[in-house]
């Protein structure tokens, strides 16, 4: 199913899905404290231990905040990976050079929506909500990996993203009408990057040996660990954020209890449904039929 992919096909849906910054999220724009803004199998926190309706809707907030965050720390090293793999092709195929070059540009546009959305988040939250960091040194950790280990990452990330959306948001009536529609368009530029790292990914592997492929899955496997110990430190730093805007103090074992099931909430969110993704399975099984055998093993800690 990935060889259907094509770059011409690509370059032209990417740009009849373009949208503004401005269009989705104008100045001034509101979100609705009121309402959720994940839905439920991305924020788990109705099973949330020890709270009250209130403070789960608050604590839903702060994950929401984490999410998008989030993507825009990642998409902080994606932008650079992407402008260095098509600086080594300038002189190959014209279309896939426009298409990588629309990708950039578009993870770039990504970033900025990201920051307006933190902006309007916090004028109107009331309570900062700490991230991991500096994203500098993240980014640095994860591209200091073999290439392919982190073009894999960043294939499992696009196709959670359509995961998500498709799966979750787009059929929750309940959802912040903002926040939706940011994640729709997000999703829609999502869904062309996905087949371009589904080619790019097919492309680097294509030049490795069995035994370099091996080492690139070892590296991906080591990007896992090394973001699921920052979703773990995440968790804790959520959890001071509710404290904060709830008035909450937390026992030492309510907060041990309520940090292990939102880490694991993360931990299936960021990871788990990238990993559980049929099209990334299908392009790691074309590639290296051993380490998709791995993948069932890894990925069950991460439901």
């Amino acid at each position: 199913m990935h060889r259907t992919f094509t770059y011409d096909a690509i370059l032209a849906s990417s740009q009849r899905a373009a949208w503004r910054i401005e269009d989705v999220i104008p100045d001034g724009a509101a979100l609705d404290f009121k309402r959720p803004f994940l839905p439920e199998p991305l924020a788990r926190t109705s099973a949330a231990p020890g709270l009250a309706e209130n403070e789960r809707l608050a604590l839903n907030h702060v994950r929401a905040h984490e999410y998008l965050s989030m993507f825009g720390l990642v998409e902080e090293f994606i932008l650079p990976f992407i402008l260095d793999h098509v600086r080594a092709d300038l002189r190959l195929d014209d279309d896939r050079i426009r298409a990588l070059l629309q990708f950039a540009g578009e993870e770039a546009k990504h970033i900025q929506l990201f920051r307006r959305f933190h902006q309007a988040f916090a004028r109107d939250f009331g309570t900062d909500c700490a991230m991991i960091g500096p994203s500098e040194a993240i980014s640095a950790k994860v591209l200091s990996h073999h290439p392919l280990g982190v073009a894999l990452f960043i294939l499992q990330l696009e196709w959670m993203t359509q995961a998500h959306y498709l799966g979750s948001i787009r059929d929750d009536a309940d959802l912040d009408p903002l926040m939706k529609s940011l994640l729709r368009h997000h999703w829609m530029e999502e869904a062309q990057h996905a087949r371009l790292d589904t080619l790019m990914v097919e492309a680097m592997a294509e030049r490795l040996s069995a035994n370099e492929i091996a080492q690139a899955f070892g590296d991906y496997v080591s990007i896992i660990r090394f973001m699921d110990d920052g979703l773990a430190a995440q968790a804790g730093l959520n959890l001071g954020a509710l404290e904060d805007a709830c008035g909450l103090r937390l026992g030492e074992s309510e907060r041990a209890a309520l940090q292990a099931q939102q880490h694991q909430s993360s931990r299936w969110t960021f990871l788990g449904s990238g990993m559980a993704h049929p099209r990334f399975q299908a392009t790691l099984a074309h590639i290296a039929p051993a380490a998709r055998a791995q993948l069932d093993e890894i990925s069950s800690l991460f439901h």
